[in-house]
């Protein structure tokens, strides 16, 4: 009879055990769901961001437009230290966002 008493007591213990688990299991993902809608809520109107490709073109071509970049703003930049006119400034700014796929072609071409 006492082994069916210690039995029952080591069962009782493990269902204890088990129940205090799952409510601390059920706690972190309640915790979980609270967190990702609050991230939901702050940031759904956002677009997803699209995986960026890794390839070794895609690669070349995020340096090759870096570069443009580079180059267009230090021309930029010396036609603002060059001159003080602000209409030159604006029209070399509104010219170089034009003529970029041009330059880009004539730099970058195979």
């Amino acid at each position: 009879m006492a082994k069916t008493g210690a039995r029952a007591k080591a069962r009782a213990e493990r269902e204890r055990l088990a129940a205090a688990a799952a409510e601390e299991r059920a706690g972190r993902q309640a915790r979980s769901a609270e967190r990702q809608a609050r991230r939901q809520r702050l940031t759904g109107w956002i677009p997803a961001r699209r995986p960026r490709a890794n390839s070794a073109l895609a690669e070349r071509r995020r340096r090759n437009v870096r570069i443009l970049v580079v180059v267009l703003l230090l021309l930029n930049a010396l036609v603002y230290l060059i001159t003080e006119d602000v209409g030159t400034v604006v029209f070399a700014g509104v010219a170089s966002v034009l003529v970029a796929p041009v330059v880009y072609t004539l730099l970058f071409r195979r």
